[in-house]
């Protein structure tokens, strides 16, 4: 693959796989998807919310000095978190009040493209991902304590989670794409936070390339990142 094909993620999560083509068909189920985003994360690659590294499914705790808050077994491994949770995505549609997300995956193909959409999924740590859970982002006041040095806070009796702040502008604008591309309903108090923190937190060099590899992917960018060449995509 030539040299200018290989997206050299410094950043945030480190270097990404190789690059897919343009006329690659987007992944149909959140199965598929997470297989497409192990390769595309691998092989040397950092976790979302709290910037551990990480080799395969294992997770080095110490390389971010995260100490786990209740479930050491789930903290040592990565999951494939939803930053727009199924849960917001699914209760949106008439499939999960008929049956649920497993219903929603079997019968709505809206859903099952939202569910699979890799725009929307990061490698998370194992117990980060269940105590966020489907909270809501906010800014929070309480100083990020819950996870060793790791910066993420959740509010369990508020039901509600603050991120990192490197990765509030990402999550803004993956908020943004995924309420346009699927019709999903942000609250104003949502909308006024998210347009808050994508003007504090620009796009970065990593986002963009990150935004250009998924397209070669999927066949579309986020456009809320910035335009994307289908035409650099591999073939």
């Amino acid at each position: 693959m030539p040299s200018r094909y290989l997206l050299l993620l410094t950043l945030l999560i480190g270097s990404l796989g190789p690059c897919y083509p343009a006329q690659a068909t987007p992944p149909r189920t959140f199965n598929e998807a997470k297989k497409i985003a192990w390769r595309l994360y691998a092989p040397q690659s950092v976790e979302f919310y709290c910037g551990c590294r990480y080799q395969g499914n294992r997770v080095d705790l110490a390389s971010c000095g995260y100490v786990p808050r209740k479930n050491g077994k789930r903290a040592a491994r990565i999951e494939w978190e939803h930053i727009v949770p199924a849960w917001v995505i699914g209760h949106q549609r008439q499939c999960w009040q008929d049956g649920g997300r497993q219903h929603c995956a079997r019968s709505d193909r809206v859903y099952q493209r939202a569910e699979a959409d890799l725009f929307n999924l990061v490698p998370s740590i194992g117990e980060v991902n269940g105590d966020r859970s489907n909270y809501r982002f906010a800014w929070l006041p309480q100083p990020p304590t819950q996870y060793g040095a790791c910066p993420m806070v959740v509010d369990f009796k508020a039901r509600k989670a603050m991120p990192r702040a490197k990765v509030r502008g990402i999550i803004a604008r993956t908020y943004f794409y995924m309420s346009d591309r699927y019709a999903l309903r942000l609250s104003q108090q949502e909308r006024q936070l998210f347009s808050a923190w994508s003007r504090q937190y620009p796009v970065s060099t990593w986002e963009r390339q990150r935004n250009q590899q998924l397209a070669c992917v999927m066949g579309w960018g986020n456009p809320h990142v910035g335009p994307i060449d289908l035409a650099l995509c591999p073939r």
